[in-house]
């Protein structure tokens, strides 16, 4: 126990030492190593405490340290490793878009300036886009409107002039009431979680024939051909739920005279709202409506003063079932069978904005 003693915990013989005392231990005349002497222990004492270790000894050299650094190392490289695997489960297109080239894509894509406003209808499709899947980080990668405006400011109303007989004031404040309605149909909260759309509603003149009753028959009772949808942008909220707070918008209104006392505001907008069920996957729900409202002069019209009419309206919804009887638009999910008929109708690409919206049926889109 003291050989033991005086190895570990102080100042023991050395190993040329020890090679010498076998030497001579063979030869007979080699001496018993002696235990070191009380300054040697008292010296190796206040060198442990300074250090707080124990001091390099034969046995707790450089030698046994120089191993100790490869298993941390490779400590390190597995976490490493652990970190990159994680990575490639959760988000496999992290790894894949490096190897790909998808990565600088993107960047370039994010990169790029907002669009100019519409002004008038556009001649030509959008430019062909990277085929990206959206995800619950990116709900617009891969889609060419990652580059219109968010929101509301995607509906811009145009400087007001006169037109006929009504005054710039009057146009401009019917340009105006046309952007509320169409933010409260299509981008309010609260319409879009199914709720009744009250301030849209309130717009609309309570005077013009049959349409105050047909909405509200529309929201009470909707079936599959009279059904809220024609109108207003509503999910079901037990169904699915939004992807963030952001709906890109693109369109155009222009104001022009109808019959004599009567002016038009002609609007055409596409709202792409992304969508999820369950929080795993996202679907882009691709809504284009053409409508068309009106502001009549009460003294030649039966007509209630500031408020608008309803004079045409035309809806197109994409990547959504073909049957909305229920009063909802519901996506179709990539990933779960398809419901309701099959589409019979032609292929279209839902962001081509320079086709009008022609006849009814259910189709297929070329893009998501």
């Amino acid at each position: 126990m003291g050989n033991n003693d005086s190895t570990v915990g102080g100042q023991g013989p050395s190993d040329e030492q020890w090679a010498r005392f076998q030497e001579e231990a063979a030869a007979g005349r080699a001496p018993a190593p002696r235990e070191p002497s009380a300054r040697a222990r008292m010296v190796t004492g206040r060198l442990r405490a300074a250090q707080g270790q124990e001091p390099p000894g034969w046995r707790t050299g450089p030698a046994w340290q120089e191993r100790r650094r490869p298993r941390r190392l490779k400590a390190v490289l597995a976490i490493a490793l652990i970190a990159g695997l994680t990575v490639v489960a959760v988000r496999p297109e992290l790894v894949i878009d490096r190897l790909t080239g998808r990565a600088e894509d993107r960047q370039e894509a994010a990169k790029a300036a907002p669009l100019p406003a519409e002004s008038v209808r556009p001649t030509a499709p959008p430019p062909p886009s990277s085929p990206d899947q959206p995800t619950l980080q990116d709900p617009f990668r891969g889609s060419p409107a990652l580059q219109w405006a968010d929101g509301a400011a995607g509906i811009e109303v145009p400087e007001a002039a006169a037109v006929g007989g009504m005054s710039k004031e009057q146009v401009a404040d019917a340009l105006q009431k046309t952007k509320q309605f169409l933010v409260s149909a299509n981008l309010d909260p609260a319409t879009l979680h199914g709720e009744r759309p009250a301030a849209a509603l309130a717009l609309l003149d309570p005077r013009q024939p049959e349409i105050p009753q047909r909405l509200e028959q529309y929201l009470a009772k909707p079936t599959e051909q009279d059904t809220p949808v024609l109108l207003f942008t509503r999910f079901d909220p037990a169904e699915v739920k939004p992807v963030g707070d952001v709906v890109k918008v693109r369109g155009s209104m222009r104001a022009e005279q109808g019959e004599p006392g009567e002016l038009l505001v002609v609007t055409d907008y596409t709202f792409v709202h992304p969508m999820t069920k369950g929080g795993t996957s996202v679907q882009r729900t691709i809504v284009r409506r053409q409508i068309t409202l009106s502001l009549l002069d009460p003294a030649r019209w039966e007509a209630t003063r500031g408020r608008l009419q309803l004079r045409s309206y035309l809806s197109e919804w994409s990547n959504v079932g073909c049957k909305a009887a229920d009063g909802f638009l519901h996506p179709d999910f990539p990933a779960q069978a398809p419901t309701g008929p099959a589409p019979t109708g032609p292929a279209v690409d839902p962001y081509d904005r320079s086709r009008g919206i022609e006849g009814e049926g259910c189709g297929t889109v070329t893009r998501s």
